[in-house]
């Protein structure tokens, strides 16, 4: 088993009696983080179950929280002992936050829990839950990940994190790099070494997640219309969201395509990335930029519609999203810098970057009182030109 980068911080968590919340978007490997969680655990009173089972949810569904117990006394489970629960995919079963809640407080049992929509984990969980619990975030790998799943044999890749401009990084990497861009991070198509192979998992990846998680955890049902839709989005990502417009080209009144984007925004499948102002009020009223949270599912749904500079700018919204608060600055006159992370960094994204492009971002960010500006690129120039981060060494 490959080791992630959460691995550490959810290993660290066993000590803390809180439940132990993994999310994220279905096949980034949340059900192979949250069993070697429970690997970790050195007694035997633990139980692992997976709630995308049938008879699993019929037994969480029951109105008697100490019938439940039962069954998972009778399962093995000896509740007058330190004990630890796994439950995968819990967002498929509506009362179980209150089981937990239930459990946690009568018996004092470690949970360790994974879901797949962030609204779900983040609201109606942590409501039922407030002060028992910590999530964590699982996406795509990162490109230092994605480095250690195709075996490459590079040690220590973190020390060329964010660093300027290596040729030797650069050369070793940029191969790798092009093919994350184009098939994205998701483990199980990273660990494909056929194109063929890599695109059919694509497609499944989308169609498991469009049948199985959108009409499990909604009720909506009308398929064809949110293939059709992210389709519709993969081909404009990198762009704002104009609710009206889409309604229009999609077919879909405002209101119901509204959910649908803000269905896929909470279940990790986009990023809705909103404006940075010190003025709530400007912030509410600009429109969000889309990005997918895999390049790998945005280049198969939208095939040749996208352009070369919208997969790199929509891959480095994707190597940032995990670092923190990600959010896009742009003036009424059109100036804008692509991304603002942590409100700290100003990061402007070129395929090309030239000398010029740096020292407009130089003067942009520090316009708006940011003194950390960072050049991405993709390609290198054959100028003297190096003031510049390349792709392959975000993370």
């Amino acid at each position: 088993m490959f080791q992630r980068d959460l691995f550490p911080h959810i290993k660290e968590h066993l000590s803390s009696p809180q439940a132990t919340v993994i999310t994220g978007m279905r096949r980034t490997g949340k059900s192979t983080a949250l069993k070697w969680q429970l690997d970790q655990v050195k007694h035997t009173n633990k139980i692992y179950l997976d709630c995308e089972r049938i008879e699993v949810r019929v037994q969480f569904n029951q109105p008697n929280y100490e019938s439940i117990v039962e069954w998972l006394s009778l399962k093995g489970l000896d509740f007058s002992s330190p004990c630890v629960v796994a439950l995968d995919e819990i967002q498929l079963v509506e009362n179980l936050p209150s089981v937990i809640k239930y459990i946690y407080d009568t018996y004092r049992v470690k949970f360790l829990v994974t879901g797949s929509s962030s609204y779900y984990m983040k609201n109606h969980f942590s409501e039922s839950l407030a002060g028992r619990k910590r999530i964590f975030e699982l996406y795509p790998l990162s490109f230092k990940e994605f480095l250690t799943f195709k075996q490459t044999g590079i040690k220590s890749p973190e020390k060329y994190g964010w660093k300027k401009f290596n040729a030797s990084w650069h050369q070793r990497c940029q191969a790798l790099y092009e093919e994350y861009l184009l098939y994205g991070g998701f483990p199980e198509v990273a660990l494909q070494s056929k194109a063929k192979d890599k695109k059919e998992y694509l497609r499944d990846i989308i169609d498991s997640y469009i049948e199985l998680d959108v009409k499990l955890i909604s009720d909506y049902s009308a398929s064809d219309d949110l293939y059709k839709l992210a389709k519709l989005l993969a081909a404009r990502a990198g762009n704002k969201v104009d609710y009206s417009k889409l309604g229009s080209v999609a077919g879909i009144n405002r209101q119901k395509l509204k959910q649908y984007i803000d269905l896929f925004d909470y279940t990790y499948f986009i990023y809705l990335v909103k404006p940075y102002s010190k003025n709530i009020d400007k912030e509410i009223s600009q429109q969000p930029k889309l990005y997918f949270s895999d390049t790998g599912i945005m280049n198969e749904l939208a095939g040749s519609q996208i352009s070369s500079g919208q997969l790199f700018e929509n891959a480095i919204a994707t190597q940032l999203k995990p670092q923190g608060t990600l959010n896009y600055y742009q003036k009424k006159t059109g100036q804008e810098i692509d991304f603002v992370l942590e409100e700290k960094t100003a990061i402007e994204v070129k395929e090309t970057a030239l000398e010029q492009d740096w020292t407009i971002l130089n003067q942009r960010s520090e316009a708006i009182g940011l003194s950390n500006p960072v050049l991405i690129t993709r390609h290198i120039s054959k100028t003297k030109f190096r003031d510049f981060v390349w792709g392959g060494n975000v993370f």
